[in-house]
């Protein structure tokens, strides 16, 4: 009995922006053999037609989509799709080794521009964080912003550097000095520079990359943010809903984020909690819950502010808002406790070794945390702050309300209290905002 043919592997080409000329041997062979040519315009404009003789295919828009959908319709034929500089660096490659697995593939890479930009610069590569802001928000960089961080900005297109400029301003980096570098590897390669405060270059070449020294102005009324939880309490729009900075500090410390896990923050508030659990790690994810619409549209503000407008909002009331939503890695609540149901339903939602911390102010709550503890263990801990205040012409300690925290993890043999309602790739349902740019957009830079 034969076995069928092991399918043709695709190939992925890194194209600089010197094109052909910059491609070794064996890309230029493998895009010369191919029967159908898929990338954006730019890149298929960059092929010689009479070396690459395939069937000429531009991505459609959104891209992502569009990836499993291409390669059906031309299976079984030698396929080529060609990538910005490198196709495992924010590129297609990418989304074809989620598509068709990594062993399907044969990647041949290109220096990608941050490694042109760091040597133009003589930026360490390892020392420099790298942003990309092609189908992400701006905001994004704001994250990033510390006093003599180094940071490539991967812009969206012309616009770009003007928007990182005004950004910079608006989050107190405005003496912050900026380089553009423009189709960094071809013969028009080019830059130029100035301070964000003084930013006034018109728009130039789209293939560009935004070098920023980052300066903070000292005289800046925004406050100085640091890259650990408990950001000043001023850095929050708020109405008073705000889990102060030294339980909140507290409160990050026992949900203990880790690169790439998923946080319920129920009852949102000013959404801090799920603000600085992203901070903590660019893949790390957050869903707010919040049952008013104006706190709900603050979350989103201070979230863009911030850095993190990948936070999603949910506007909706738990436990009923719930249902839907991806399965957590650690649930925190901050409000609405007593709702009936809420507790079990989280708890149902937990996977084994998830996280729950659950803080409260209410003799009724501090009750229902005594129960659970009692039931599923963990630590229950009562925080309380002081701050120094005048009193006449002295100093005396104004105690803030003291805060009962209840944190616990929960076991692999854990009993479920009801049916689990909860996915990991249910869509949003009514009530919910949509998935932002971010959480949709993973090589988006390979359309331009």
């Amino acid at each position: 009995m034969s076995s069928a043919p092991p399918p043709i592997p695709v190939t992925v080409v890194g194209l600089g922006a010197d094109g052909w000329a910059g491609l070794t041997t064996a890309a230029r062979s493998a895009l010369s053999s191919a029967e159908v040519l898929i990338g954006g315009p730019r890149q298929l404009d960059l092929l010689p037609s009479a070396d690459c003789a395939g069937e000429r295919v531009a991505w459609p828009s959104p891209l992502r989509p569009a990836v499993p959908k291409l390669m059906a319709e031309h299976s079984g034929r030698r396929i080529a799709v060609l990538a910005s500089g490198d196709p495992m660096f924010y590129g297609i490659g990418r989304a074809l080794a989620e598509e068709l697995g990594p062993r399907s593939l044969r990647v041949h890479p290109h220096p990608s521009s941050v490694s042109y930009a760091c040597a133009r610069l003589g930026w360490p590569v390892e020392d420099t964080e790298v942003i990309t802001v092609v189908g992400r928000p701006v905001a994004r960089l704001a994250a990033a912003l510390h006093e003599g961080r180094r940071v490539l900005v991967l812009s969206a297109g012309a616009a770009s550097p003007a928007e990182i400029a005004a950004l910079l301003r608006e989050r107190g980096f405005g003496p912050s000095r900026m380089r553009v570098l423009e189709q960094l590897g071809s013969e028009r390669e080019d830059a130029y520079e100035g301070t964000a405060a003084a930013w006034d270059r018109p728009p130039g070449d789209p293939l560009n990359v935004v070098a920023v020294d980052c300066r903070r102005d000292p005289s800046h009324a925004a406050p100085r943010l640091g890259a650990t939880p408990g950001l000043p309490d001023a850095a929050y729009e708020h109405d008073g809903q705000l889990t102060k900075r030294h339980v909140r500090a507290a409160t990050l410390c026992a949900l203990a984020p880790s690169p790439g896990e998923l946080l319920w923050d129920i009852g949102g508030g000013s959404g801090s909690i799920g603000i600085e659990w992203m901070r903590t790690h660019p893949s790390c994810r957050a869903v707010a819950v919040e049952r008013v619409p104006e706190r709900a549209a603050r979350i989103g503000r201070n979230a863009a502010a911030l850095g993190v407008p990948g936070l999603r909002v949910v506007v909706g009331a738990a436990p009923q808002a719930l249902a839907g939503l991806p399965v957590p890695d650690a649930v925190f609540i901050g409000g609405g406790l007593t709702a009936p149901g809420l507790l079990d339903a989280v708890w149902d939602a937990l996977a084994p070794g998830g996280r729950l911390v659950v803080n409260t102010v209410t003799l009724e709550s501090e009750a229902v945390l005594a129960e659970r503890h009692r039931r599923h263990g963990g630590e229950l801990v009562k925080l309380a702050v002081a701050h120094a205040v005048p009193v006449g012409g002295f100093t005396g300690w104004r105690q803030a309300m003291p805060v009962t925290q209840w944190s616990v993890t929960k076991p692999a043999t854990a009993a479920r209290t009801a049916p689990r309602t909860t996915t990991r790739t249910a869509p949003p349902t009514a009530g919910q905002t949509a998935p932002t740019p971010a959480q949709t957009a993973t090589d988006e830079k390979d359309q331009t």
